[in-house]
């Protein structure tokens, strides 16, 4: 028993003392993304989160799905998912749940940091003080535990803030903006009004279920009963819930941080009005039996500081796609604003209007310009309003923070402040880092002097050559134009022969496009274009555009638009192959042309979208000579999806046990091996709440093994579904010969590899 008489004095909080090599405040995916990326090369990393599980919106708490530059496969940034370790969460979560359960996602999350003993979890914990070693300098944090009712002194000599809010920022001194910029100060002409809003709002989401008998609601004392007068209310769809009633908002003329209980309130008198409305207007009877199953209690927070870096990210960076030398992420989520006003306005929801492919992030815009040993991530890091109603998303978050714990690593090792990065060419090996880890970087090429595969001679047991794709998928009805990406190279375009199903006899317009800027995938310039006649029925058609190809990049033959003509199409899926069609996806746009109004800073251009699996079928067709999109050289050319080009190496598709044999010159000391597999970057894999038809990527390949040349299994894998498989020997392989052998898990499939590096 404990037993303590009375004290005169202030007791004291029971108090630990933690000192680590970086200390991450907030563990949304960006916080939780940082930590697993820092831990696994060594850091010792201190995680605080203020709440009971991980994940922040994406959290059960929340639930919110995650997404990046792919915005649900509705725009044109063609393999656009993000990589590295919200990749690995992604798959992971599509493996175990692809019924997008956010229970299931948490558990996920907790497992990949628990899983390494350098990271010390603090969950229920907020950061509330901190000391600092001089003006420009943290030292020290402090942060408190509600559920143990201790308090942790948190020493580092790195910091990140991650913490949505930026509180650690905010209170180191560190400089930051609230709200829009002048239309004038960034050249930014989408920057809003006082009319539309300087801040996003907050969201709450719900979920009800059908109990298949009747279910009595009375609502609370403070449920909005004239929830039908709002306008939001009258485009309301009882299908809808989740993560789908993003638009139940409120908040964006309220200060976001200290306002934020107040907006909770104003949001559950919301939620609280609708489903009283629906349950007891006695204008929905088919909900009669459906019961509010569960209410957010946090809400979903979109803006409300951004601090700044010695660069400051702006609309034309991202509308223009400006290069930047130091770029280490990137985006591709729409230039997204909502009004402030929210559910209480009348104007929609949101304006959203997407750049033609993806944009650089700079390293400058992730570390403080003020705090040397501050590094910030999440939607906190250096952007204006504009640019940040783009790179807020929670893919796009998670994907700089990975950039942050390696540039972070290069500081422990090098003993030097986040700046300093950008000096003595330790950009270039931050990004190289980066890549052979997964993420991706546009425009880099992974050029690693010690990668052994680079002096290899590599050889394999069949490679692809795409003749054509068979004609055994089913009809596509030319409801929309529709075109067949095509990775070519210069020289005289093949003729091609498609099969035709008309209902009467009929014309249509088949024509050749490409982007205007290479490594996009808008098609926008018409290159040649020629119109044929069909007839009633099935028939074949050859089709010689009598076009040369200048450069090396994805072209599109299009067909117009015609409802009485289908086109035949192929089981056959094979790695950065897809068929698109001229239409819209209605979660991020309206038509299947973007024509923003004159004067905001924005391109039109038209929508080419593919279509999601079981469908997402390409094309059948025959070429009148092979291409060759499926190089041995893109195993080492260090480019690990698809940009200009496929950028992977494939076996023939009646190989189903392909192998690639590896070749030096004399003995290599090997200590590990990256394999990069094609988990179809293209998917968006949004991680709850829409589910998916598939637990597992069909081109990525599943079962493999690797031997020496004396034919000694070094290692086997099985039932891999992940893009990135890294092998580590525990003792480096002494060998001149590497054997990989891999097994086809779909005849309509086959295997495929973007890279292998050898270390």
């Amino acid at each position: 028993m404990i037993k303590e008489n009375f004290t005169k004095e202030k007791r004291s909080l029971k108090t630990e003392e933690i000192a680590s090599d970086l200390v991450i405040v907030g563990g949304g995916l960006a916080g939780t993304c940082c930590a697993i990326t820092a831990a696994r090369q060594g850091v010792n990393v201190v995680l605080v989160q203020d709440r009971p599980v991980l994940g922040g919106n994406g959290s059960s708490e929340i639930r919110l799905w995650i997404l990046g530059a792919t915005s649900h496969m509705g725009n044109n940034n063609r393999w656009a998912r993000e990589g590295g370790v919200v990749d690995e969460i992604l798959l992971e979560n599509l493996y175990r749940n692809p019924e997008g359960n956010p229970l299931i996602l948490d558990t996920i999350l907790i497992e990949k940091v628990t899983a390494l003993p350098n990271i010390t979890l603090l969950l229920n914990t907020a950061m509330y003080d901190l000391e600092k070693k001089g003006p420009n300098e943290i030292e020290y944090v402090w942060a408190f535990c509600s559920q143990n009712s201790t308090q942790y002194k948190l020493k580092a000599p790195l910091f990140v803030d991650g913490s949505g809010d930026g509180i650690m920022s905010f209170m180191a001194g560190a400089a930051f903006r609230m709200g829009a910029e002048s239309a004038d100060e960034f050249d930014e002409a989408f920057a809003p009004d006082h009319q539309y809003g300087e801040l996003l709002g907050h969201s709450l989401y719900f979920y009800s279920k059908d109990t298949g008998k009747p279910v009595r609601f009375v609502a609370p004392q403070y449920a909005n009963t004239e929830i039908d007068e709002l306008p939001r209310f009258k485009s309301f769809n009882l299908k809808d819930h989740g993560c789908r009633l993003w638009w139940v908002e409120y908040g964006g003329r309220k200060d976001t941080i200290h306002e934020s209980e107040t907006i909770k309130w104003e949001l559950w008198r919301v939620i609280y009005g609708i489903w009283n409305h629906l349950k007891n207007s006695g204008e929905y009877p088919e909900v009669n039996t459906h019961t509010l199953e569960w209410v957010g209690t946090i809400p979903g927070k979109r803006e409300s500081r951004r601090f700044e870096g010695d660069y400051i990210l702006s609309q034309k960076d991202l509308v223009e796609q400006r290069v930047f030398e130091d770029a280490i992420s990137f985006g591709g989520w729409a230039l997204d604003l909502h009004p402030a006003d929210g559910v209480y306005g009348e104007k929609p929801g949101c304006t959203q209007w997407h750049t033609k492919g993806v944009y650089q992030i700079p390293y400058r815009t992730m570390y403080s310009k003020n705090i040397s040993n501050l590094f910030l991530t999440g939607r906190i890091i250096s952007a204006s309003h504009v640019a940040f109603g783009s790179s807020r998303v929670m893919a796009t978050c998670a994907h700089n923070a990975q950039a942050v714990a390696m540039a972070a690593v290069l500081c422990k090792e090098h003993e030097i402040c986040p700046s300093e990065i950008l000096k003595e060419g330790r950009v270039e090996v931050l990004k190289d880092r980066l890549v052979l880890q997964g993420q991706y970087i546009p425009n880099h090429v992974l050029r690693l002097k010690e990668d052994l595969a680079q002096d290899a001679k590599i050889s394999t047991s069949s490679t692809m050559q795409l003749l054509g794709l068979s004609f055994d998928g089913p009809w596509k009805s030319l409801t929309f134009a529709a075109a067949q990406m095509l990775p070519l190279v210069p020289g005289k375009l093949p003729a091609m022969k498609f099969q035709f199903n008309a209902t009467e006899n009929t014309k249509i317009v088949v024509s050749l496009l490409k982007s205007e800027k290479e490594g996009n995938f808008s098609p926008e310039i018409i290159l040649v274009e020629k119109e044929f006649e069909l007839t009633l029925g099935e028939q074949y058609l050859t089709i010689d555009l009598q076009v040369n190809i200048g450069k090396t990049e994805y072209y599109f033959v299009a067909f117009s638009a015609n409802e009485k003509v289908s086109i035949r199409s192929s089981q056959t899926r094979a790695t950065g192959l897809l068929t698109v069609f001229q239409k819209f996806n209605k979660a991020v746009a309206t038509t299947s042309r973007q024509e923003p109004p004159k004067g905001i800073g924005i391109e039109a251009f038209d929508f080419w979208l593919p279509e999601r699996r079981p469908e997402g079928h390409n094309f059948a067709f025959e070429l009148s000579t092979p291409i060759d999109p499926y190089s041995i050289e893109c195993l080492t050319n260090g480019v690990f999806r698809p940009t200009v080009g496929t950028n992977a190496w494939a076996a023939a598709l009646n190989d189903t046990h392909p192998c690639i044999e590896m070749i030096w010159d004399k003995v290599q000391n090997i200590s590990s091996l990256n394999i990069y597999f094609d988990t179809d970057f293209d998917h968006a894999l949004e991680s709850t709440l829409m589910g998916h038809p598939e637990s597992e990527i069909p081109f990525c390949v599943k079962d493999f093994k690797i031997s020496d040349g004396r034919e000694n299994v070094l290692a086997e894998i099985k039932d891999n579904h992940q893009t990135v498989v890294t092998i580590k020997f525990k003792t480096p392989v002494q060998t001149d010969k590497l054997l990989l052998t891999f097994k086809q898990q779909n005849v309509h499939v086959p295997v495929a590899l973007f890279g292998i590096v050898c270390l």
